[in-house]
């Protein structure tokens, strides 16, 4: 099995449910802005790590239609 589909799964699924935490989360997500008040951190980094994931799947894709894993 080809290493950057359980990756790109893991990060897909935890930066799904970090940027969803970030977008409803309440009281405990506006404690989490950091530098200024207008960034939420667990929104952002949610939607960087949802990328990354998907980016991951995308390669193990590729790479399984290449024959290559």
């Amino acid at each position: 099995m080809d290493i950057r589909k359980p990756i790109g799964l893991l990060f897909t699924l935890l930066g799904f449910l970090l940027a969803v935490w970030g977008l409803v989360g309440g009281e405990a997500a506006a404690k989490a802005r950091t530098i200024r008040d207008d960034v939420n951190i667990n929104l952002w980094w949610g939607i960087v790590m949802l990328l990354f994931g998907l980016a991951m799947l995308a390669l193990a894709r590729v790479a399984a239609k290449r024959g290559k894993a």
